[in-house]
């Protein structure tokens, strides 16, 4: 679907130059002299470079709509990872480079994740806002600390390092973001 430049906003996934961008700011200028134009920052979506291109109201883009669909994730296969279109039941393998290291530890077992597909090829990758881990290993409690407001370190079940409050023992659940990697709250 072709769009006017200064329709362009944050969160837009645009084809441009070749590639697919997603706009990561969008300043719209208005001079007092000539016509009105949209500074446009976006992120390559395959390469991750960067782009800044100034488009005039009257230039033409091409907004691309990504389609969402629901996987599970099976299994870690060496250098890739595999997911289950859970309408289909086909199987996909995505690369752990492309996936990225920070994610991986947070993948679960039958976990449901949405991967954003154009023209068939994936494109992106949503881990829940927040998955469910046990403490592996920290520091003792120590008695008294319980009000405290500083928190200890600690190691999470899937190898992640995590700080958590202090009257918190390895063996509990904790619920923790996967987006900042933070301790939210204890799982019940």
């Amino acid at each position: 679907m072709k769009i006017n430049g200064n329709t362009i906003k944050p969160g837009m996934v645009l084809q441009h130059n070749g590639g697919l961008w997603v706009v990561t700011k969008a300043s719209h200028v208005k001079p007092g002299k000539g016509g009105a134009f949209a500074n446009v920052e976006a992120k390559n979506l395959e390469t991750g470079n960067k782009l800044n291109e100034r488009f005039r109201s009257e230039d033409k883009v091409e907004r691309v709509t990504l389609e969402q669909k629901d996987f599970s994730y099976l299994f870690d296969n060496g250098d890739s990872l595999v997911f289950m279109d859970d309408a289909t039941y086909e199987q996909i393998e995505l690369q752990k480079t492309w996936v990225g290291d920070d994610r991986i530890p947070y993948l679960q077992e039958g976990m449901k994740v949405i991967i954003e597909m154009h023209e068939e090829r994936p494109i992106g990758l949503e881990l829940p806002d927040q998955v469910v881990l046990e403490v592996a290993e920290t520091e003792p409690t120590v008695k008294g600390q319980t009000a405290s407001s500083s928190y200890k370190p600690a190691m999470a079940s899937n190898g992640v390092r995590i700080m958590i409050p202090p009257y918190m023992s390895a063996g509990e659940r904790i619920i923790v973001d996967t987006t900042s990697g933070e301790y939210v709250r204890r799982a019940d």
